[in-house]
């Protein structure tokens, strides 16, 4: 199984617990989703992050095709890190880390994925013709929404 890694650093005009404050309510995860993937969450009991708290959603990432997707949080360390990983879904894996760490001047966030593709060579061929490309344009929506709720000059 190939495992690929995508990783982003942007800098946050807030303190670490105004980023953990937002990062750590699932509920926010629409707001930094492209509208055209139809992003709904399905079930989540409403707390702030925590280890074992599952969120269901589903999304159309890819040609309009509706998946289900569940989501476990792993690891959370308030206003430092929290781990999100795939049970159920598109990827064979899916390991996303993110990191908060505070600066002079407000917080570096830092979000690192390992991600690997079903169905070996074609999944790999995969990457390489779709997926690679649509989840950096999704992780540059991101970036730019969150630049818009943070970062306003």
């Amino acid at each position: 199984m190939k495992v690929y890694k995508l990783e982003t650093v942007q800098h946050l005009n807030a303190s670490v617990e105004q980023c953990w404050d937002f990062f750590s309510s699932p509920q926010n995860l629409e707001a930094l989703t492209p509208d055209d993937m139809s992003f709904v969450i399905q079930d989540f009991d409403g707390k702030k992050m925590y280890p074992g708290q599952v969120i269901t959603y589903t999304l159309k990432p890819l040609l309009g095709i509706k998946i289900n997707w569940m989501t476990i949080i792993t690891i959370s360390q308030e206003n430092k890190y929290f781990v999100d990983e795939q049970r159920f879904g598109p990827y064979a894996l899916w390991h996303h880390k993110h990191f908060f760490e505070p600066t002079g001047n407000g917080t570096k966030m830092t979000d690192v994925v390992h991600y690997a593709l079903p169905f070996g060579f074609l999944g790999r061929m995969m990457n390489s013709i779709l997926v690679k490309n649509k989840l950096k344009s999704i992780f540059d929506y991101r970036f730019n929404k969150i630049n818009e709720l943070f970062n306003k000059i």
